[in-house]
């Protein structure tokens, strides 16, 4: 039975691998014994991808570059990694964007006046970049009939931002703070893009599937915030950077294999109160 969970020998895209939580996903699966293909915008020169991933060298982590909202630059990846390693096995959606805590005052500002270009930009990443991904690499997978995608969400794809999280901005800068609509929106978006994909698929046993992550540590937010957000967490702790790799692993394993449209929410427990 232990053999169901392994991913050896598997091929596994990671979008956003250079990222915080990529690289963990990344990392995890080629250390579980699979070649990881991380897509990223950026390119990386292999000294600092040694440093990111110690240890994993080129027949077991590569860097292919391809920003998921150009899809000709993730046709030319995916040729590439077909030629190298063969079609994928897996896709992990992970590559998105949210507002940032500290940026320009209307990214943050009231709902009335939230300015299109940061809905456009984050939408462009979070749900249409996933849909570009699925449809260049699904159809790989398709063809050989065979294939899991994992796309990764959030809480907030399920539920709506509580904007009391973040009230005590107010009290301690004078400018009111609110959680920015578009994230939530495509995180919503992925729910029944996933089970588009997970049903239209099914005949070419392509299996896509959600993750919905609670909160990460990472020490960028502030004292504030967690402690508001903890009192909102059963388990009372956000979750290790890797404490999200086993169902990762999971989803890309045969241990899997009859699961397909399902939404996995792992959270500490948030959204069960």
């Amino acid at each position: 039975m232990s053999n169901i969970f392994s991913v050896e020998g598997k091929v596994v895209v990671v979008t956003g691998g250079l990222g915080q939580l990529g690289r963990e996903f990344a990392s995890s699966l080629a250390n579980a014994g699979a070649k990881a293909a991380i897509y990223s915008r950026r390119p990386i020169e292999d000294a600092e991808l040694d440093r990111l991933f110690p240890g994993l060298g080129r027949d077991r982590l590569r860097v292919y570059v391809a920003s998921v909202t150009d899809k000709e630059a993730l046709e030319a990846a995916t040729d590439q990694l077909v030629a190298d390693w063969g079609v994928p096995h897996a896709l992990v959606n992970n590559a998105g964007i949210d507002s940032k805590p500290d940026g320009a005052a209307d990214q943050n500002g009231p709902f009335e006046t939230y300015p299109q270009k940061y809905w456009d930009e984050i939408i462009d990443v979070n749900l249409t970049g996933v849909m570009l991904c699925t449809q260049v690499i699904g159809s790989r997978m398709a063809e050989l009939k065979r294939g899991s995608i994992i796309n990764v969400g959030s809480i907030y794809g399920i539920v709506s931002p509580n904007q009391a999280l973040y009230a005590y901005r107010e009290a301690r800068d004078g400018v009111p703070f609110f959680k920015a609509v578009s994230y939530a929106a495509s995180k919503s978006g992925l729910v029944n893009l996933t089970r588009y994909v997970a049903t239209y698929w099914a005949p070419k046993n392509v299996r896509c599937n959600l993750i919905s992550f609670g909160g990460v540590k990472t020490g960028s937010f502030d004292k504030e915030f967690v402690e508001n957000f903890l009192a909102r967490v059963p388990l009372g702790r956000q979750a290790e950077k890797g404490e999200y790799n086993g169902v990762i692993q999971f989803l890309a394993s045969d241990a899997s294999s009859y699961m397909t449209g399902s939404n996995v929410v792992v959270d500490g427990g948030f959204t069960a109160w």
